[in-house]
């Protein structure tokens, strides 16, 4: 699949594909200089490009670093971000300091993961009765840890 692409920003870098088994390409700040991220803070942290994704029948969604999230407590402000094919904006990406200690963005550093997904679109039918299963109601934990 062909997904166009601008740079609003002379310095931007097209997304890349870190290793031919990758799920999602590299997201890449762009920025003039680096930015201090203390701890609890959030930033919105521009991209430079926007894309143009083939149909209605696509989105793009932008995920956390694992490396960045994991060892360095930074993630998602919003969790998943999700690009609608129908935005043609620059991507930028909510990031948010969960750790005890400060953090620096660089200038072109990869800060989130980019992936085009199919989407389903749904009716929503509301009903009096759902369709019963093995689980029911039992929520969060309700099948242990091992």
């Amino acid at each position: 699949m062909e997904v166009k692409i601008i740079k609003k920003r002379e310095m931007a870098i097209i997304p890349k594909y870190s290793t031919t088994g990758a799920a999602a390409a590299d997201l890449y700040a762009c920025i003039e200089e680096n930015i201090i991220l203390k701890p609890g803070d959030r930033v919105l942290v521009p991209t430079g490009i926007a894309i143009s994704l083939p149909s209605k029948d696509y989105v793009a969604l932008i995920f956390a670093r694992s490396g960045l999230a994991i060892k360095k407590g930074i993630c998602l402000t919003n969790g998943v971000g999700v690009i609608d094919s129908d935005y043609r904006g620059e991507i930028s990406v909510g990031l948010c300091n969960m750790s005890d200690k400060p953090y620096t963005i660089l200038v072109n550093e990869r800060i989130a993961q980019l992936s085009i997904m199919p989407v389903v679109p749904v009716k929503f039918k509301e009903t009096n009765n759902l369709d019963q299963t093995e689980r029911e109601n039992n929520g969060f934990g309700s099948t242990g840890r091992t």
